[in-house]
């Protein structure tokens, strides 16, 4: 359904403020990626307590609590759980700022995932009752921007801001800026009116509905594998680019602040794109589209790691990174339609649940504490090895999102 009584106009600002806000969630999700190699330093981290900042302290409660968050969004108010969970995860990301060990940093990334837990799955369900169906994979594509955007701005601000003052003052800015926008998120962007009927369906066996459908395991496994590569190539690539070709942290964050954002947006357009064009004859190109992109990212990847130069890195990265987020418009709609519209929220978030349980837990801290096992045997050339070795999670995304064609065009619901 759209938005009775909206117009194209409001519907464009209500996706911009979304943007925005999704976009701050990324800036405070990756700036720990480009800080990571003074915070090591002065923190005295290994590798893998590295990585489990970067992944598993933040994905624990980031994944659990999004299924409640979700259920509250669909019972009540969608914009204001997405605004007082940007208020907290930014509050945390300030409070990084302030931490001198492991611990309190850890505590302060729990909080962090907290406060994001609330924010992606109900901005998936508005997205999905302000646009019309034709246009759906294209809006949450424009939405997805957040991730390619966020990561750029996250490690270009966070490297400068680092480089001119110091990773402290990085973690306060991004985090203090955060806060400033919720109360005008929820000035600007109106709830969608909802029949009281469409509240009482979240409580009619959403989860139960789910579980029956093997559409929905391929495409949540398909995509936690994905992630599992994508989320451990956005932390350690910053890291292994320095590692390699020396790269001081100004070098470093232009590099991957310029792939994110070039190749990051050109895949996620791409990606809702393609999505909408073949799905409207064969629902089940929602899973074949992401399912070739990850097969072909792969030799492109790795040829990017093993390249002898940071320009013919940069250059064969460009691709790859762009077939890596083609996958979100096509399998987030594909998502939506799982379930009736009253249920979109909760959907969402299950999704959300498994996807970053398994790719933002895993992924980092696998890279990570492979690094660490290979370090005896191969020294500085051992994370290398560790992020060419990871690279299989993409051919198992592909495979599970081939497979999930099929199923999904049986369970494909039409709002």
């Amino acid at each position: 359904m759209t938005m009775a009584g909206e117009g194209r106009g409001q519907r464009a600002l209500a996706l911009a403020m979304l943007l925005l806000v999704y976009t701050f969630n990324w800036v405070d999700r990756q700036i720990l990626s480009i800080l990571a190699v003074p915070i090591k330093a002065d923190l005295h981290l290994s590798d893998t307590q590295l990585a489990a900042l970067g992944g598993l302290a933040f994905a624990i409660l980031y994944s659990l609590l999004g299924v409640p968050l979700a259920l509250l969004a669909d019972r009540t108010r969608r914009t204001w759980v997405i605004a007082g969970s940007l208020v907290v995860w930014s509050g945390f990301t300030a409070l990084c700022g302030a931490c001198g060990s492991f611990a309190t940093m850890a505590l302060c990334r729990l909080g962090v995932g907290v406060g994001e837990a609330g924010g992606v799955a109900p901005s998936y369900a508005l997205i999905g009752d302000i646009f019309p169906a034709e246009k759906k994979a294209r809006a949450l594509s424009i939405y997805s921007l957040g991730i390619p955007l966020g990561s750029a701005l996250g490690i270009l601000f966070g490297g400068y801001i680092a480089a001119m003052v110091d990773w402290r003052t990085a973690f306060a800015v991004v985090g203090l800026a955060g806060v400033i926008l919720a109360p005008i998120f929820l000035l600007t962007v109106k709830e969608p009116p909802r029949p009281r009927l469409a509240r009482e369906m979240v409580d009619s066996g959403v989860f139960g509905r789910l579980a029956r459908q093997p559409a929905f395991w391929l495409l949540a496994f398909g995509a936690g594998s994905s992630s599992m590569l994508g989320y451990g190539l956005a932390f350690w690539l910053p890291s292994l680019m320095r590692r390699s070709f020396g790269l001081d942290l100004i070098h470093t964050s232009r590099f991957f602040g310029l792939l994110f954002l070039i190749g990051g947006t050109a895949g996620v357009m791409l990606g809702g794109w393609l999505g909408d064009r073949m799905g409207k004859g064969d629902r089940g190109a929602y899973a074949r589209v992401p399912a070739i992109a990850f097969a072909l990212a792969v030799p492109l990847f790795a040829a990017g790691i093993l390249s002898g130069s940071v320009i013919a890195a940069f250059l064969l990265f460009l691709i790859p990174q762009a077939l890596a987020y083609v996958w979100l418009g096509p399998v987030l709609t594909a998502v939506q339609h799982l379930v009736p519209p009253p249920m979109r929220a909760t959907a969402s978030a299950s999704f959300l649940l498994i996807n970053n349980l398994i790719g933002v837990g895993f992924g980092a801290l696998t890279i990570g504490a492979l690094s660490d096992h290979l370090t005896s045997m191969l020294g500085e050339g051992a994370l290398k090895a560790a992020v060419l070795a990871s690279l299989g999670f993409y051919l198992i995304a592909a495979a599970l999102m081939a497979l999930a064609a099929k199923p999904l065009r049986r369970a494909w619901v039409e709002a």
